[in-house]
């Protein structure tokens, strides 16, 4: 019998595929295409992932079959989440622009006085166009982190919360389009162009019909509202909180992102608020469904399923505690 905690991804998998079936849906009859040419190479690389996470299983290396899986699922969330907000955004009403926009000014964000103000300091925006740029190597770090100290349960539940944060997130946007906090860098000497300015043609080619070309090596985050910048680096800092060093450089490392995002992202304030908002009720879900799938797996007499008594049962007990040692493993995480 497998571990449990090896079936808790099963978990995350199944939100994989309610994201797929959602995916399905949304793009039926819109015309879409795939650049066959430009899919092999994540092809490849999904396929590199499922070997590792397979020899991992197989050859009883249960970090690289940790790190292989979470990587594998990340992608997988990744690519389909995407194309989701692709659909989403073709079928997309008004653009609630105005709204947002509003919505910052009664929150006390004045965004040409931020602008102006950083267009000054190269060195903050430096700082925060690295910080915020840098999501997918957060990502990275804590994959490869947590799973080399063996902090597997802390993982999974990333993962998890991650894709419960990331497809909340799609859905909102979808029934709550915008173009973003646009600005034009021309006016400025040195803030950089946010991604909210470079995606401009492609959200109204998504809109008008015009791009239906789906580059899967070139994919984009076009959402607006919430900010998925601002739920993922809470996630991944929670996560490490009991990993020496990275307990303190993670929640930095969040915070920087998050504050640079507005002007990086192109974001309103209220998109960074909501998606903060979302942080919370996605770990709890994350822990809740990893956890009751690795419960769901355990067997209600541990090990065995016929109670073992007498002289043999000192030796099963000794092994077992000699196993254990052996392992090194640590509380609510399992590394064998």
């Amino acid at each position: 019998m497998r571990h449990a905690n090896e079936t808790a991804d099963t978990a995350s998998w199944w939100l994989i595929v309610a994201m797929a079936g959602a995916c399905l849906i949304a793009c039926r009859g819109l015309g879409f295409r795939i650049d066959a040419a430009r899919a092999i190479v994540p092809a490849a690389a999904i396929g590199l992932l499922w070997a590792g996470a397979v020899l991992g299983r197989t050859r009883g290396r249960p970090r690289l079959a940790a790190g292989a899986t979470a990587f594998l699922l990340m992608t997988s969330f990744t690519i389909i989440g995407v194309v989701l907000s692709y659909a989403l955004a073709a079928r997309a009403g008004p653009l609630w622009d105005g709204r947002l926009a509003a919505a910052d000014v009664r929150l006390g964000f004045e965004w040409p006085a931020v602008f102006d103000a950083l267009d000054g300091h190269p060195v903050a925006l430096w700082v925060g166009g690295v910080a915020y740029h840098s999501l997918t190597v957060q990502m990275i770090v804590c994959i490869v982190v947590l799973s080399a100290v063996g902090r597997f349960d802390a993982l999974r539940i990333a993962v998890a919360a991650a894709i419960v944060g990331g497809f909340a997130t799609i859905l909102i946007s979808g029934a709550m389009p915008a173009m973003g906090n646009v600005f034009d860098p021309a006016g400025y000497r040195r803030l950089w162009p946010s991604v909210a300015w470079m995606e401009r043609a492609m959200i109204v080619g998504l809109r008008d019909g015009s791009w239906r070309t789906l580059d899967l090596t070139q994919l984009m985050g076009i959402v607006t509202f919430p900010s998925f910048h601002a739920t993922l680096p809470i996630i991944l800092a929670r996560a490490q909180r009991d990993v020496p060093v990275w307990r303190i450089v993670a929640p930095v490392w969040a915070g920087v992102t998050i504050v640079a995002t507005p002007v990086f992202g192109g974001h309103y304030g209220v998109d960074v608020l909501a998606g903060i908002a979302i942080a919370p009720p996605a770990i709890v879900a994350g822990a809740y469904i990893v956890r009751v799938r690795a419960a769901a797996q355990r067997p209600i007499f541990g090990d065995a399923v016929t109670p073992i008594t007498g002289p043999a049962a000192g030796l099963r007990l000794a092994g077992r505690g000699r196993r254990r040692t052996a392992t090194g493993s640590g509380v609510g995480d399992d590394v064998v």
